[in-house]
């Protein structure tokens, strides 16, 4: 047979992505902007919430010199503000950010209402700044994806573009935040994007590149958090020890996730026994940091800094305790009430405690308690939003540890291995579920986008093959993939269609929904013959049938 070269693509990219771009350069120098205004407007609501004065200096509530008795106040006005501005504003802007920017890719074609957008900010903001224990990421995140939604509203794209526009503006926001410019645009495709496309990927990546281009002008240089290893590492020690301590970071992940969702069921059940409105539920929230911060002030607020100290090495046992009990308690206690927060700054504080106290616990020197303090730190962001890739670039992108990079990675994959053995669903995509929505996690390449046409059509005989008239507008190319049948199917209605041969465009086949299963059943039978052989259980145990092969196909066909 003749080789001649294909007229089919390896990507669906076209000329439009250059218009994306363009416009991703613009949304990503706003969610820049819009990043810089939430970490401002944060240490604002800080100092008048616990300085009393109108300043925008970088503080945190720990260095508080209000009265004993009126610290726990602080938090419960703030959650009451919170609850004030999602009952009469929008309900948009309670959780954690990133479950309600995926939320409105997958329910509301990436539309977001003008006002969350607003609101958004302003409410993490007072719930920050009046000493919520959460990281201002998630908020970011949201916020930056609402400015990109509202731009590909207004200039009238399509609901893909609109997705990608919105998840460029989100990948901004926390390239802005962080200094973490490639890890931003990793957290877009695992766990927004849901395609791995030049057409979305190349925008988004636009958009972290300007926005990490400004946060150096606006904010300074990064790392975030410097980690400097004054001799050389102990890696073969340390490799030995980052499975072991990624699987320990994993099960701890999952039982913060279980923690959080327990508490947020014993909300919903308060409110039906007593009537409680979820209105209110973030004040109550506010009880629980409130109290809290009584026995751990510098669990309230964000906390960069206790992340800092900890990946110094040597933290105090205070520190560390203070951080796996108290700081763990507050924030879920809290952000199960539905107040707006985060979730990332926290769980890389919890996870950079578990490492550094097992470090302390193996009396291993402060150089190598930083070295566990950055594994658990990524372990802990692997496990508990199912992120891998994401969290080894983003803990590496924070610190510019690149020496840490081999037990990193083996940390990261254990914790992820744990909790994707143990959990279901991650701590963010079990908001959705609790809402009704099942959202897989598994990507890889469809079955029918690896098998032609001619490999499934019933061929016709040379004498049978014929011209098709010129006013068929539906038939397959035999060098088509059969997943651009089933589209074409799909679109036009038609199960049945002729096959032409592209070079002297002639019917030589044709083709229907039960040849395009046959390429589908292939990768069933492959699954199938996998849970058999390891005795693993299935959703149910298919019966195998007999099925014809494709020269009685084709014989059945001419009879």
């Amino acid at each position: 047979m003749k080789s001649r070269p294909s007229v089919l693509r390896d990507f669906t990219v076209d000329r439009r992505v250059w218009l994306l771009s363009a416009v991703a350069l613009v949304i990503g120098a706003g969610a820049a902007g819009l990043a810089v205004f939430l970490l401002r407007a944060i240490a604002f609501a800080t100092n008048i919430f616990y300085y009393h004065r109108l300043s925008f200096a970088m503080v945190g509530p720990a260095g508080s010199t209000l009265p004993l008795g009126l610290q726990p106040v602080v938090p419960i006005v703030g959650g009451l503000l919170v609850g004030l501005m999602a009952y009469y504003g929008s309900d948009k802007i309670r959780g954690h950010g990133i479950p309600e920017a995926i939320e409105a890719i997958l329910l509301r074609g990436a539309r977001v209402e003008p006002k969350v957008a607003v609101l958004k900010p302003i409410s993490a903001a007072i719930a920050i700044g009046s000493g919520g224990p959460f990281g201002a990421e998630g908020p970011i995140i949201m916020t930056g994806g609402a400015f990109g939604s509202l731009i590909a509203q207004w200039l009238k794209l399509s609901d893909a573009e609109r997705t990608t526009l919105l998840v460029a503006g989100a990948a901004a926001g926390m390239s802005a935040t962080f200094a973490t410019p490639i890890a931003a645009i990793l957290l877009a495709v695992e766990l927004l994007l849901f395609e791995w496309r030049p057409r979305s990927l190349i925008p988004v990546a636009v958009a972290s590149v300007a926005a990490g281009m400004l946060r150096i002008a606006w904010l300074g240089q990064g790392p975030l958090f410097p980690v400097q290893f004054d001799g050389p590492l102990p890696l073969a020690h340390m490799l030995l020890i980052a499975a072991p301590l990624g699987i320990v970071v994993g099960c701890a992940a999952a039982g913060l996730s279980r923690l959080m969702y327990g508490l947020e069921d014993q909300f919903e059940h308060l409110s039906e026994k007593l009537g409680i409105h979820w209105m209110w539920w973030p004040a109550i929230g506010g009880i629980g940091i409130g109290i809290g911060g009584i026995f751990f002030p510098r669990g309230l607020g964000v906390g960069y800094d206790n992340i800092a100290e900890l990946l110094r090495g040597n933290a105090p046992l205070s520190l560390l305790l203070g951080i796996l009990i108290a700081k763990s308690l507050m924030w879920a206690f809290s952000l199960s009430s539905g107040t707006s927060g985060g979730v990332l700054a926290p769980l890389l504080m919890i996870g950079a405690s578990i490492g550094e106290s097992a470090a302390v616990l193996l009396r291993e020197p402060g150089q190598v308690q930083a070295l566990w303090a950055m594994m658990g730190m990524g372990a802990m962001l692997a496990g508990a939003l199912g992120v891998p890739l994401t969290a080894i670039l983003f803990s590496l992108e924070l610190t510019h540890a690149w020496p840490a990079l081999l037990p990193l990675v083996l940390a990261a994959t254990a914790a992820y291995l744990a909790t994707s053995l143990m959990m279901p669903r991650s701590i963010l995509t079990e908001k959705l579920a609790r809402r009704g929505y099942h959202l897989s996690r598994e990507y890889g390449v469809d079955p029918l986008e690896t098998i032609s046409v001619a490999d499934v059509m019933v061929e016709l005989r040379p004498e049978e093959q014929y011209k098709p008239p010129q006013v068929q507008e539906v038939f397959a190319y035999e060098d088509e993939t059969c997943r651009a049948v089933a589209e074409q199917m799909a679109t036009s209605g038609v199960l049945t269609m002729p096959v032409l041969e592209r070079e002297h465009n002639r019917a030589v086949g044709n083709i229907s929904a039960h040849e395009l299963l046959t390429g589908r059943r292939r990768a069933v039978e492959r699954e199938l013959e996998r849970r058999i052989h390891f005795h693993l259980p299935g959703r149910r145990e298919v019966q195998p049938v007999r099925t014809m092969e494709r020269a009685e196909v084709m014989e059945s066909t001419r009879d």
